[in-house]
């Protein structure tokens, strides 16, 4: 039987390109790697999965006939957060960790449905479902060691992107924009207390919720997180994610339309978890811009620019 070739999705490869060496490395080894990790953890590796803009995910079938999805991620820093966070989860909330090898950037996981944004459920429905999702997978474990570092606290590192990266794309989005931006950075940063941080996931957006095959422990939603990025932060930080997409309905509405859209859904996000509604929205702006701007620093600007042009509705 032929097997199947390791394609990277566009996207995916975009990125790779755009870490120079590193990722070219990336790119030549990668099927070498799948080769090897077939051998050392005994499946059989298929077809790639579409989606996802840093790693290369295919099905694979275990040596006992399960299920299961083959990961390879791009080279960064925070994939040990990622191994952490659902080492720690053991599946509450979080897609179950079958295999892992940090040094490769390689995970085996449990094999999962649809994301929740391929079933033809409206945004608030999306929304509800998130926000039950997000306080199962608000108590995962703190890992042990010393509390977060002030230093790498979000809101400072997002605000320092955006007025980085404004300039150097040479400045893409309204001043506006991106003084409205640092403003809601500078906010959020002054309000950081370590004592109401949790373990956010950091990207909870509907295409990473993940439909489970088959009702499980962990799973009362029926529906459980994938590539979680695994720091500490103020739970409004994950609910700002939940509210910064949405571009789809978004584009082609006045500013007030807009304004008064995305402000329903930031009232619901904060009925449903009991959280500040006024950090909620500050965060989700903030995340709208860093979003588009990093994206367009990777060359994507079809999936950038959105961003942006929805920031400009509401700014």
């Amino acid at each position: 039987m032929t097997k199947p070739a390791v394609h990277v999705q566009p996207l995916v490869r975009q990125k790779a390109l755009s870490l120079g060496a590193p990722g070219e490395q990336w790119l030549a080894e990668l099927p070498g790697l799948v080769g090897e990790l077939e051998r050392r953890w005994s499946i059989d590796a298929g077809p790639p999965l579409p989606g996802g803009s840093s790693s290369y995910v295919a099905r694979a079938r275990t040596g006992d006939g399960r299920d299961a999805v083959l990961k390879l991620s791009l080279p960064a820093p925070d994939f040990a957060d990622q191994v952490q966070t659902l080492r720690l989860a053991e599946g509450r909330g979080y897609v179950q960790l079958l295999a892992c090898d940090l040094q490769r950037h390689a995970m085996l996981q449990e094999a999962l449905g649809p994301p929740l944004d391929r079933l033809g459920l409206t945004p608030p429905q999306q929304i509800e479902t998130l926000c039950a999702m997000l306080h199962s997978a608000w108590r995962v474990p703190r890992a042990p060691g010393p509390a977060i570092d002030p230093a790498r606290e979000k809101a400072g590192a997002l605000g320092e992107l955006v007025g980085r990266s404004w300039q150097s794309l040479g400045r893409p989005c309204p001043e506006r924009v991106i003084s409205r931006a640092l403003t809601f950075a500078g906010r959020r940063a002054a309000a950081f207390d370590p004592g109401r941080c949790v373990v956010v996931h950091g990207d909870p957006h509907p295409g990473n919720a993940l439909r489970v095959t088959a009702p499980r422990a962990g799973a009362g939603t029926g529906f459980v997180f994938v590539d979680p990025d695994g720091f500490l932060a103020d739970p409004a930080y994950d609910l700002g994610v939940v509210l910064r997409d949405w571009c789809a309905e978004l584009r082609g509405m006045d500013a007030a339309a807009a304004r008064g859209l995305i402000r329903s859904y930031c009232a619901l996000l904060a009925d449903l978890t009991g959280v500040d509604r006024q950090a909620i929205w500050e965060w989700g702006f903030l995340e709208r811009v860093s979003t588009g701007l990093y994206v367009l620093g990777f060359g994507a600007e079809e999936l950038g620019r959105p961003f942006l042009d929805t920031a400009e509705l509401l700014a």
